[in-house]
Parts: structure tokens; C-alpha cells; sequence
């Protein structure tokens, strides 16, 4: 099945014959007391009464809903259950700073807000008049679970071109941006060219997946219609990050794929080293949103007992999809060259994706082997910023679109990204370097380099108790350009988006908030 309408992709799926079943790390959000496993039938029922709830509630046709709640999977659901009735919703993470949500939200102006009663009392005068709490209602807004549902809700399709979603980028510098997709550019580019049985990465029908992702960000979208359009055998769902919580989940279902955020493999690394680990069984794992450090890669490569297992790296953006492919294998993974080339991120998807390196200031081709600023061409390019057409403009240079990184388009046409336009001091890559440390300090479970206008770059090194041995910083940084001293921090210790990614901006600068 290919996917064609997020509306009815549950309905559709369960019509096919998806025998899938979904198991949970704890209950949805929208649905506390009806368990932890789920059938496709009874997730597309779970689709259909919440649709019919947010009918209930005013919602319809043309309407923007912004879903605001706990990281769970049911964000897809309360976004599929919004485009049913002809809706547009807005996913926005529940880690976001509050300024920063009451400043989307202003931009959104949604006709609903789908929240918890914890996030409305940070919203203040930013929430729309209608307001729907998934958990138990707080004044001035209805509870989800007392809509009634027994009215009919046939689905409303709506153009191909018209918006679909929106979801806003990380936010590591600052203020996220509002990104609009059509289902053109999100299903019918993006989930349908995934969705096809590739060999060796497509999804197999007795595939156990688990995603420990951001169900907020526009990855897991794209994935759900991936997922209901060549269903496999079982999915594992992680809220969460905490090992400890995780661990009997996935040892009852061991997983044969996994895709999860950078932060969360970290997290989850200790599991790879137990007795029986949940990881042996795994052919493929995909990583997206940012690259993963070559240890954490070399230690999920090596827990699997399969024959030849298989890590997909992705580059991308949210406004873009997925951008370049590369693929890992346990020999390079532990080649003596990893980790200087860990920032290799593949080539273009053939066919699909265009592009370039450019002068940032002249904006004009630089040789291959040079770093530029990359541009990129793609027919999965989003519609644009909510209420920021002058910063949407500002990115587009002819048919090209500026990515914002700084990279080098090799002479093989392989693609290195060095670091984001904003970040990079001159004559050094930050994201090499921070490849550099994690190699040279086993202990650290994160390394960040923050570039300063005013001097050198300040390392942050992430440790599971906060300390540092001053000898092996010195072993560490040893050839390494000058870094000011360490900043040791836990992991808890430091900003992140609600993808994991660390808010440089708010790290170097914490008063920016």
C-alpha cells in the first residue's frame, strides 16, 4: 500500500490486512486506560473517535490545531485525527522553552490547542479559545476523553498542495522556526520513496522496529506512513531514554530495526554491553537529525549477532527531508580513519535530491573539495515559515535552497557537513573536533565545542557524574587546535531541543534562556 492520505492511513492500512502489532513503554496519552499493545484496527478506531472529539470541540476544515503534550507516539494519532476532519495540525514539542511556545503559538494562531493542563498554565494569553487537555480538564478547557464521539466524522480530503502538517525545526540556536508540508512534499515525495521493500533496508514483514524518537518532529510523521504502508511483524515505541525503563520492553521484543535520536542511542548505550542485550538481533539501525560519534556506532555495531549489520545515516532538514545516505558496516566503523571521517554524511539520494557548495558572501560555486555553504534542490522542499515569509525568502537562492550548513561537496560528490553557518570559528570544524574528543574519552558521554567570537572555542564535555580526569583532557586535546578549559556538566545538566539536540545558543550564553 502506498501511503496517500494521513486521514484514513490507519483505516486504509487496517483494510489491507496490517497485522502489525504496536507495543508501548507506557499507555497513550489520549488513551490512559486502554493498555499498552495495539492492533492497527484498534488504532485506526483510536484515530477515528478522537477525530470526531476535536469535531466535538469546534474544530474544522481550515482550521490550525496546535498539539502541545508529552513525547509519545499519539501526537501522530491527534495529528492524524486533525487532517481527518479536514484540519491542519501543528506539532509543537513540549520541551520548548515557554517564551519560545508562547511566541509560536502566536504565530500559529490556532482555532484549538490539544495540550495538558501543565503546558496550558505555561501558555498564558497565547491560547486559542478553544482549549482540549488530554488529561483531566483545567479550567477554561474541556478534557479530550468527555468529547463525544458518537457522532458521525466522515474524513474531508483537501488538495495535494494545500498544508498537511507543521512542525517546527530543532531550535539549537535559537528561536524554532514554523515549517509547512503539503501532502505532495511529505507523503507523496518522502513516505512514498521509503516506503518501497528495498533489499537490505527496506522494512521486511517480519521486521520488530523500534523508534525511540521525537513525536513532535516531522521525522515521525513521514515514518508513520512509512510504517502503515509496508507493515512489519511488530513496533516498539520508547518515550523515553532511561535504560533502565527500557530494558525489559525491548528484551521481550528484540528489535531487528532501529532508528533513534543521536541522544537517546547515547542514552540507551549501556544496554549494548549487558549479557542480554536487546540489540542482537538488529540488521539495521537508521539515525537521523545529526550524526552519531563514531564510539556510540562501533558499540550498537558490535552488539548485534547478525552476520552484517547495517547503520544508515541520514543528513537532513525539517523544510527537506532527508538530503544524503551513508552507510556504515562494523570494518568501517572500526577503520583507523572513522573518525576523521564520521562527518562524511554520503552522497545526494540519486535522482532526488541536487547539490552544491557556495561562497557564502558571493553565494557563488566553489570548487569540489571546498568547504561552502550548501545548497540544496528537492521536490520535498516545504511550503514555507509560518509568518516568516521574508526569512523563508531569504533562503532561496533561485531554485536552489540554502541548508544554513557549511560543508564540502567532495570530487566523489560525497558530502562532509563541518558545521552550521552560525557556529563554525574560522579553521575549525567544531563537529570534527567534538568527534576527536568523544574518540579520546571513553568517559565522556557527550562532547560539544561552542565556537566564540571573542576568543578560543569553549569544549563542554558530558560526563555521568560531572567530573573530569585533568590528565586525560590534557591526552585528549593533545594536536587538537586551542580550546579554552573544559566546561564538565552532566547529562541532565545540559539544554536540549525535543529532538536531544544540545541548545548551543542557551549553553554558551545561559541567560539567553
Amino acid at each position: 500500500m502506498r501511503p496517500h492520505d494521513m486521514g484514513t492511513l490507519f483505516d486504509e492500512a487496517a483494510a489491507g490486512g496490517a497485522r502489525t502489532v504496536f507495543h508501548l513503554d507506557r499507555p497513550f496519552d489520549i488513551a490512559p486506560e486502554a493498555g499498552t499493545r495495539w492492533t492497527v484496527a484498534e488504532l485506526a478506531d483510536l484515530v477515528r473517535v478522537t477525530a470526531a472529539r476535536l469535531a466535538g470541540a469546534g474544530v474544522r476544515p481550515g482550521d490550525r490545531v496546535a498539539i502541545v503534550k508529552d513525547n509519545h507516539w499519539d501526537y501522530d494519532l491527534l495529528a492524524c485525527a486533525a487532517v481527518r476532519v479536514g484540519a491542519v495540525p501543528a506539532l509543537l514539542s513540549a520541551r520548548l522553552d515557554p517564551e519560545d511556545l508562547r511566541t509560536l503559538l502566536t504565530r500559529l494562531r490556532p482555532a484549538a490547542l490539544v495540550t495538558t493542563s501543565a503546558v496550558l498554565a505555561r501558555c498564558g494569553d497565547a491560547s486559542p479559545p478553544v482549549r482540549v487537555t488530554v488529561d483531566p480538564a483545567a479550567p477554561g478547557a474541556v478534557h479530550l476523553a468527555a468529547l463525544d464521539a458518537s457522532r458521525p466524522c466522515p474524513p474531508v480530503r483537501r488538495p495535494d498542495d494545500d498544508p498537511l502538517v507543521i512542525h517546527h525545526t530543532s531550535g539549537t540556536t535559537g528561536l524554532p522556526k514554523l515549517v509547512v508540508h503539503s501532502t505532495r512534499t511529505l507523503v507523496h515525495t518522502l513516505a512514498r520513496f521509503e516506503a518501497v521493500r528495498y533489499p537490505a533496508v527496506g522494512i521486511r514483514r517480519d521486521d520488530v522496529l523500534l523508534n525511540a524518537g521525537a513525536y513532535a518532529h516531522g521525522r515521525t510523521f513521514c515514518w508513520t506512513a512509512v510504517v502503515l504502508s509496508a507493515p512489519p511483524a511488530e513496533v516498539v515505541l520508547l518515550t523515553g531514554d532511561d535504560p533502565d525503563t527500557a530494558d525489559p520492553l525491548l528484551r521481550a521484543h528484540p528489535p531487528t530495526v532501529v532508528e533513534a535520536l543521536p541522544a537517546s542511542y547515547v542514552r540507551l548505550r549501556p544496554l549494548t554491553t549487558r549479557l542480554d542485550n536487546p540489540f542482537r538481533r538488529v540488521r539495521l539501525y537508521i539515525s537521523t537529525y545529526d550524526a552519531v560519534h563514531p564510539p556510540a556506532l562501533r558499540a550498537y555495531l558490535t552488539a548485534s549477532r547478525h552476520a552484517r549489520p547495517l547503520w544508515m545515516q541520514g543528513w537532513g532538514q525539517t523544510e527537506t527531508g532527508p538530503l544524503t545516505f551513508r552507510f556504515h558496516t562494523r570494518r568501517s566503523a572500526l577503520a583507523p580513519d572513522a573518525e576523521s571521517t564520521a562527518r562524511r554524511l554520503g552522497r545526494p539520494v540519486p535522482g532526488r535530491t541536487r547539490l552544491r557548495a557556495v561562497d557564502p558572501d558571493t553565494l557563488r560555486p566553489v570548487p569540489r573539495g571546498r568547504p561552502g555553504l550548501l545548497l540544496v534542490r528537492t521536490a520535498a522542499l516545504a511550503l514555507g515559515y509560518v509568518a516568516e515569509d521574508g526569512r523563508w525568502d531569504a533562503k532561496r537562492v533561485g531554485a536552489w535552497w540554502s541548508t544554513g550548513d557549511v560543508g564540502v561537496h567532495h570530487r566523489d560528490g560525497g558530502v562532509s557537513v563541518l558545521d552550521r553557518e552560525a557556529d563554525g570559528p574560522a579553521g575549525l570544524s567544531c563537529l570534527r573536533t567534538e568527534d576527536i574528543l568523544e574518540e579520546r574519552l571513553p568517559q565522556a558521554l557527550e562532547c560539544v565545542v561552542l565556537g566564540a567570537a571573542d576568543g578560543d572555542p569553549l569544549p563542554v564535555v558530558v560526563t555521568a557524574d560531572g567530573r573530569l580526569d585533568p590528565d586525560a583532557w590534557e591526552e585528549a586535546t593533545n594536536g587538537l587546535p586551542t580550546l579554552r578549559e573544559p566546561a564538565v556538566l552532566t547529562w541532565d545538566d545540559v539544554p536540549r531541543t525535543g529532538t536531544g539536540k544540545v541548545r548551543r545558543a542557551v549553553l554558551a550564553f545561559p541567560g539567553s534562556r
